[in-house]
């Protein structure tokens, strides 16, 4: 059929055939390259799937602690074999990954849920630390599969560390056994040096102190790490990481003296413990006694208030006086700039010490201290050299100062003096030390003859 037009007309079936041209633009005035919005070019090309090993791998310790749990009952309670079968073990399985894991196995015999309990639903064995006999010898042979274990793995070992430090903040969730059992093994390792003894700081936790639990640790801890090593080992790791201070704070702070340290531990059976911290106590003390000291003298506080300040700090913290008037002499010593010429500062020393002889004198009631005196005069004037040729006349001025009296002053010319510049000082003292021992003879002649 056809249209009117002569062109074929369409069904109604037929579909509609649009045409893909695009009809020209209405006239604006505007130019149609302009207008038109330029396609953006788009890539396309084959899609590639994303390969297995680049895909981040689920975390699943529990595949993990089968894997090492079915291994350790394999071996059985023979540490040799369990040290053996970790070692081959890190080539198979991933112990950076799940280094908290492995290690709260070979402690606890299972994955801990948070404050220190094993959970119900996991899979558990006897070979850990917790199972085994509670005894040094056998922590100590616990000590060397992690020691060895360790050294195989290098990167364990910071993992091991924050493992100890989270088991001491879990403490109150172990039985008093396994408490014991954590504590002789980890005196061990810090004895060996597999532990560095900053892990100590997971002890001053609050509640833990608080409850008693940090002291009690504290007692299996250090009776186990002194038995491996010494005090002076022992305290050298602790000076290391600034905790020979801290000890006490193992107790709550009303108990925080040396007394009840010294009490707790001793009676423990750690009087050398006892011993080192009441020393670090005194030192302390000392310390801040000589600060004090230098301080009161620099502004000028009157001597009676100086004296009677030190005798206080020196019944407060029990040090004799021998040691004060090394401290009193130091700080005197300390409080003014010397002259470098020699001829002018021995003038200079004897203008100063001729001050400060009542404040002397107020500590040398005891003939060890005369010759503790005398000792730090020796020293003071060797070690600096503009003072060598001073040594007598300071003698001589405390003597009639009455800071130093004879039988100190002819003890320390005898036998009680030190090897340096010995005979320089001894020369210096000859004629002064004759003249004393003839007034001595004197005053023993005129009392005989008053007898």
């Amino acid at each position: 059929m056809y249209g009117a037009a002569g062109a074929p007309a369409r069904s109604a079936s037929a579909p509609v055939v649009r045409s893909l041209r695009r009809p020209p633009p209405q006239a604006t005035g505007v130019s149609f390259m302009n207008n038109q919005k330029q396609q953006k070019p788009t890539l396309s090309g084959q899609r590639f799937k994303t390969r297995k090993r680049d895909e981040k791998e689920r975390f699943d310790p529990t595949q993990f602690q089968d894997c090492i749990i079915q291994g350790l009952t394999e071996t059985g309670t023979d540490l040799e074999a369990v040290a053996k079968f970790l070692d081959a073990s890190g080539a198979k399985l991933d112990y950076r990954r799940y280094a908290e894991t492995l290690f709260d196995i070979l402690v606890a015999g299972g994955m801990l849920a948070p404050g220190g309990t094993l959970a119900d639903d996991m899979m558990r064995t006897d070979v850990c630390v917790f199972a085994a006999q509670e005894d040094l010898e056998t922590m100590q042979a616990f000590a060397q599969v992690f020691n060895k274990l360790i050294r195989r793995y290098k990167y364990l070992e910071k993992g091991f560390e924050d493992e100890v430090k989270k088991l001491l903040l879990f403490l109150k969730g172990f039985s008093e056994s396994e408490r014991n059992k954590l504590a002789m093994l980890t005196g061990v390792l810090l004895a060996n040096g597999t532990l560095n003894a900053s892990i100590l700081n997971s002890l001053y936790n609050e509640n833990l102190v608080k409850e008693g639990v940090s002291a009690a640790f504290a007692v299996k801890l250090f009776k186990s790490w002194i038995n491996e090593k010494d005090i002076n080992a022992v305290a050298a790791s602790l000076r290391k990481v600034s905790m020979d201070n801290r000890l006490m704070e193992l107790f709550p702070a009303n108990k925080q003296s040396v007394e009840h340290f010294t009490k707790y531990f001793t009676e423990a059976g750690l009087k050398e413990l006892s011993e080192y911290v009441r020393n670090q106590q005194t030192i302390g003390a000392r310390k801040e006694l000589q600060k004090e000291l230098q301080e009161q003298m620099s502004r000028g506080d009157p001597f009676k208030d100086i004296i009677l300040y030190v005798k206080e700090e020196m019944k407060k913290n029990n040090i004799p006086e021998p040691v004060v008037i090394g401290i009193v002499w130091s700080s005197v010593m300390s409080t003014v700039e010397w002259n470098k010429k020699e001829e002018l500062v021995a003038e200079q020393a004897i203008k100063h010490l001729k001050q400060y002889s009542p404040l002397l004198a107020a500590f040398t009631t005891q003939g060890q201290s005369e010759l503790t005196l005398l000792l730090k005069i020796q020293e003071y004037c060797y070690d600096n050299i503009h003072f060598m040729k001073a040594f007598q006349k300071i003698v001589v001025l405390f003597y009639k100062a009455e800071v130093l009296s004879e039988e100190p002053i002819l003890k320390w010319y005898k036998d009680a003096h030190v090897a340096k510049g010995k005979s320089v000082f001894l020369e210096q003292m000859k004629k002064f030390v004759e003249w004393l021992k003839n007034a001595e003879e004197e005053s023993e002649s005129e009392a005989e003859e008053g007898d």
